[in-house]
């Protein structure tokens, strides 16, 4: 593949792909160092929990470097292979907290994928009525859907650079991040929940004051 004409830094993304598949440690710790804290805000933002957020963030690494023979000698940034890797691990871990709270019975609210909206919304009744119908939403989302939701917005990769991460046409991205607007846009429009109606039970009858015949 040429470099493009409007990717003046493309021969520079070409040479750190093939030094990373030919397992150079520098430039896997230039990779680290570069997109940590993203790696990291991203798996936050699924996840909902920094904890688990930061083990996502350290296997996120160590996946990419058992995979780095799989790196295309593409023109694209490295960022997108990495993001697309720190997307996938996230699902997972979110996915095993819901098996164990779903065991566990847990009366606490489900993870959220979009934990990051809460100090926003905090205290503000209809702001937190949207923030339950977004993560209700999100949830609702198919895995390829809430992929490239992660990767084209959040992360605000080229249509071109998700396809690649990704390994499937540029057309099936576009497809996908339109079939999740529509549903997050239909999702989130929802009826609020109803409000608890007010207790039909009786007031109690006035006592008489003390002494008072």
């Amino acid at each position: 593949m040429s470099s493009s004409p409007d990717r003046p830094d493309a021969p520079q993304h070409r040479a750190q792909r093939a030094l990373l598949r030919a397992g150079d440690h520098d430039a896997f710790g230039r990779l680290f160092a570069d997109h940590a804290d993203e790696v990291f805000s991203l798996a936050l933002r699924l996840t909902g929990l920094r904890a688990v957020a930061e083990d996502v963030t350290s296997e996120v690494y160590l996946v990419a470097w058992r995979r780095r023979h799989t790196v295309e000698l593409s023109d694209l940034p490295l960022r997108s292979w990495l993001l697309a890797i720190a997307a996938r691990q996230a699902m997972n871990a979110t996915r095993g907290i819901r098996r164990r709270r779903s065991f566990l019975h847990s009366g606490r609210a489900r993870p959220g994928v979009v934990a990051d909206f809460a100090d926003e919304t905090a205290g503000r009744l209809d702001d937190a009525r949207l923030l339950e119908r977004t993560r209700a939403a999100m949830a609702a989302l198919t895995r390829p859907e809430l992929e490239v939701v992660t990767l084209c917005v959040w992360s605000e990769l080229t249509y071109a650079e998700a396809a690649e991460a990704l390994g499937v046409p540029v057309g099936t991205v576009r497809s996908r991040l339109n079939r999740a607007r529509r549903r997050l846009r239909t999702l989130t429009a929802g009826p609020d929940p109803a409000p608890t109606p007010p207790s039909t039970r009786p007031a109690p009858a006035p006592t008489n004051p003390r002494g008072h015949r």
